[in-house]
């Protein structure tokens, strides 16, 4: 097995075109194509994991986070980025970053909140947009069927089909405006167009080059006329955050103390307390203040968060309770549930969990 096989693994959990504009995922440090010898699984890739890794013989890091974010011009060592890049790099240990593509992913991070919180009926709080495409094209008809049906099997969905020319008793072509009919001439030099059918079929984002790659190979034509747009409709499916409700109401006091204990968390900073019970609760894991709007849009009880600032509390506005349990602490079961996924996917190779608390942040 090599690195590339676990990436694609990772990537049919959380395909990395979802990830957000600003961020910085996938193979951060190596070669896809080593050969892999274990796989460690981390939060945060320090240098203490990257030592861990060397211990345990794991020459792929996969993270949460990205240890590269911004541009690194010089790798001398003077940034503990640097000095983990240079350490990696010297014992061929690969990084992989998959951050907020899981945290956009349906089974990614905010469904692991909602899980652990026992949420039912779940929806994503902020679907993400232009996640569809769309591809037309020509072909003439007596191939139409070939090339649909290689589409779909690249995993392109059909939008609806429609002959595009016509034939008269003579059985002489009537072209109807297709600019990439193929003429052919007849007998009595009459000019024919080869009848053919427009297939538009609606596919997402993340596997337009396979798409593009079956057309091509199943098209009749040398020169290929397509055209792909982008849809502007919201994917119910793909977004960050969730929603979801309590089997029953709990007193807020009661809600508390039940996410301490099931996010495994010691303190809890929160806006003021407008509810006197708990049922509709909305989650994003990770810096999550610009969800606020959205958590009071689908009248959730609480917005289950981190990193909100001093004014970010206002925006409660006393119609919901925003409730900051830490950054590392809404994450940090994110681990696991990757460790658990590449553990049922791959059977011959070492998934280790690191044993590194990564968290920066101490309380007293």
């Amino acid at each position: 097995m090599l690195i590339k096989d676990v990436i694609n693994y990772l990537e049919e959990l959380a395909p990395l075109n979802y990830a957000e504009d600003f961020d910085n995922v996938g193979l951060l440090v190596g070669d896809k194509n080593e050969p892999l010898t274990g796989v460690l699984v981390t939060l945060d890739t320090l240098e203490s994991v990257v030592d861990e890794a060397i211990e345990k013989n794991c020459n792929l890091i996969v993270s949460f986070h990205p240890i590269i974010f911004k541009g690194l011009k010089k790798l001398n060592g003077n940034t503990y980025v640097e000095r983990v890049v240079i350490k990696a790099i010297k014992h061929n240990i690969a990084i992989f970053s998959i951050h907020t593509a899981l945290d956009n992913a349906l089974q990614g991070v905010n469904d692991i909140i909602c899980n652990l919180l026992n949420l039912e009926s779940k929806k994503i709080l902020i679907p993400q947009k232009g996640t569809i495409k769309k591809l037309t094209t020509y072909v003439p008809k007596n191939n139409a069927e070939a090339l649909r049906t290689a589409l779909f099997n690249s995993g392109a969905g059909a939008i609806g089909n429609y002959d595009h020319c016509s034939f008269n008793s003579e059985g002489i072509g009537t072209y109807k405006g297709n600019a990439s009919s193929n003429p052919t001439i007849g007998e009595k030099g009459v000019l024919h167009f080869e009848e053919e059918t427009q297939i538009s079929v609606t596919f997402s984002k993340h596997l337009e080059s396979k798409i593009v790659t079956a057309l091509f190979k199943n098209h009749p034509y040398e020169e290929v006329a397509y055209e792909i747009t982008t849809l502007d409709n919201y994917n119910q499916n793909i977004g960050i955050g969730m929603v979801g409700e309590l089997e029953k109401e709990m007193p807020t006091a009661n809600f508390f103390n039940y996410v301490k204990e099931k996010m495994n968390v010691t303190a809890i900073r929160h806006s003021k307390i407008v509810k006197d019970g708990i049922k509709r609760v909305a989650v994003l894991g990770g810096s999550g203040s610009f969800a606020i709007s959205a958590a009071k849009s689908v009248n959730a009880d609480v917005l289950i968060t981190a990193d909100l600032k001093y004014h970010d509390f206002f925006a409660a506005e006393d119609q919901i309770i925003l409730m900051d349990i830490g950054h590392y602490e809404s994450e940090q079961h994110t681990k696991t549930f990757l460790a658990d996924y590449l553990s049922k996917k791959i059977t011959n190779f070492a998934v280790v969990l690191s044993m590194t608390n990564t968290n920066p942040v101490k309380y007293l």
